[in-house]
């Protein structure tokens, strides 16, 4: 009996496989790409990271050359391998059925990832026929369906179809919202990859994915870092299943997506619009209302932002839901049901909020299994300088178009490099970035908020009497009070949270 695979297509295939199911984003897709190309592998696109000629023209369909060639030599081999299991010569055991399976499938995906990026971009809310289904449907018969083969993961060409869609659709958006080169920004890109496929993409296919409404997500991090941008990738990039009969997705990806911001709200418009009410319930409540809990379906999500804002009350109220799934209308005791994911995102210090006893413990601890960390720009910018020139010319082209982004940039660098200086700190992060590119090109300035002169600093500390100790608490005072976090302003000092704690806390008391 001859081997399905010869030795040289046996490596292939391994490495193939190991970049079907590695994170995309993360060094290691590169190293398996670099595995499975050899020689012919691209070096100059080593991270998956948009470049700034591309992102300024909004291009995030660019093709780059090394998946060119992956997609290429997936397809031959495959096609090759299947032919041989037509002249019976089968896998010699499930490790190989196994390998031609993971081939075959990357292939599949790699021949459709075009149809499936102008599906993952359509935000209209209509849910499209995929017209392309019935070619798919054939290319997954042609290289998966043979009698006597049996595949390990038992998927059927709707289902392949579904987990396609998923995987372009995340990779869209993550791409799109979290842009930027540093190494910051690459690992928050990888990050929220995990947030929807977790670490084990292979055991996510196989069943993982029907239970991670079950998992919260927590996104943490100071203000104008783009949480609420990290939370919309991940609610655009639910499982959704595939119905070939009416050869249309089940839902629509945007229409599932519903976010709140708790601190633009009072309390009883919180919590009308979370869980809805009974007609009479209030005064102004004069019909029935279902909230976003119920609302949202099991492909759904639905944001919580500033988390950290929530009273107390609603706080009890909204651990039950996360305990129970259950949750009432307001003027109901009829139990309801949620059965979508929650993510939930705070710039408060919420280790802080435990220990002040403003965050309950309990709601904390439902909240934290997978918990993400947005950097500052200025941890980004100190990673790699690169990356101010970049957002500030994706900036300028989306505030003054194309005819005149480059211009704008230009404009904008030269103030900030003749005003600001490279050490500038950027405490409003991407959004204080952006209101200073608006503000140069209304204004031909920016006036960023007021810092105290060095000199009239100096003075005011000679002045003041402190010895080491005071000046140093004064100081962690003043750090706590633009981070609002005791752990930024840890990292900020080089101190842990607990000394920045008792640092703050001294100075507010006098020493």
């Amino acid at each position: 009996m001859h081997m399905l695979f010869r030795e040289d297509e046996r490596r292939l295939a391994a490495a193939i496989s190991r970049i079907a199911y590695d994170n995309p984003f993360s060094p290691e897709r590169i190293a398996s790409e670099r595995l499975a190309l050899g020689e012919s592998f691209d070096e100059t696109e080593r991270v998956w990271s948009p470049d700034g000629a591309h992102l300024a023209q909004q291009q995030f369909h660019r093709e780059r050359p090394n998946v060119i060639r992956l997609r290429d030599l997936s397809w031959q081999l495959a096609l090759s391998l299947r032919a041989r299991l037509g002249e019976g010569q089968a896998p010699q055991n499930d490790a190989e059925v196994l390998l031609y399976e993971d081939l075959c499938l990357y292939a599949l995906f790699a021949r459709y990832e075009l149809s499936l990026y102008e599906l993952a971009i359509d935000e209209s809310g209509q849910a499209r026929k995929v017209g392309f289904y019935p070619a798919f449907q054939r290319d997954f018969a042609r290289l998966l369906v043979e009698p006597g083969l049996r595949l390990p993961s038992g998927l059927t060409a709707a289902a392949a179809l579904a987990f396609f869609f998923q995987i372009r659709r995340a990779f869209h958006y993550i791409f799109r919202y979290l842009l930027g080169v540093s190494r910051p920004i690459a690992e928050l890109r990888a990050e929220t990859w995990h947030s929807v496929f977790t670490h084990d993409l292979r055991r996510y296919r196989q069943s993982v994915y029907r239970h991670m409404a079950d998992i919260p997500t927590l996104i943490v991090g100071p203000s104008g870092t783009g949480k609420d941008l990290v939370a919309q990738a991940i609610g655009y990039s639910r499982y959704l299943a595939f119905d070939e009969r009416s050869l249309r997705f089940v839902e629509t990806f945007t229409s599932q997506y519903h976010a709140l911001n708790v601190s633009a709200l009072s309390r009883g418009v919180i919590e009308s619009e979370l869980f809805g009410h009974r007609r009479g319930a209030f005064t102004g409540a004069l019909e029935d209302r279902h909230g976003w809990l119920e609302a949202c379906g099991p492909d759904g999500t639905v944001f919580l932002d500033e988390i950290g804002d929530l009273g107390t009350e609603l706080q009890v109220k909204f651990l039950r839901v996360l305990q129970t799934r259950s949750f009432q209308r307001i003027g109901e005791t009829k139990p309801r049901m949620f059965l979508g994911k929650l993510v939930a995102a705070t710039h408060r210090d919420l280790d802080e909020g435990m220990e002040a006893g403003w965050f309950r413990e309990d709601l904390y601890y439902r909240l934290c299994a997978d918990r993400i960390q947005t950097p500052s720009l200025r941890e980004r910018i100190e990673a790699d300088e690169h990356e101010l020139w970049l957002m500030v010319t994706v900036l300028s082209e989306r505030i003054a178009g194309s005819e005149h982004g480059a211009a704008l940039a230009k404009e904008v660098l030269a103030w900030i490099e003749q005003e600001l200086g490279a050490g500038y700190g950027w405490p409003g992060n991407v959004r204080e970035l952006e209101q200073c590119v608006r503000s140069v090109l209304v204004r031909k300035r920016y006036r960023p908020a007021q810092r105290r002169p060095a000199g009239e600093l100096s003075r005011s500390l000679l002045d003041s009497g402190l010895n080491a100790e005071a000046l140093l608490d004064r100081y962690a005072a003043l750090v706590y009070e633009g981070t609002q976090s005791y752990v930024e302003t840890g990292k900020r000092l080089g101190l842990d949270r607990r000394t920045v704690k008792e640092r703050v806390e001294r100075h507010l008391r006098g020493g």
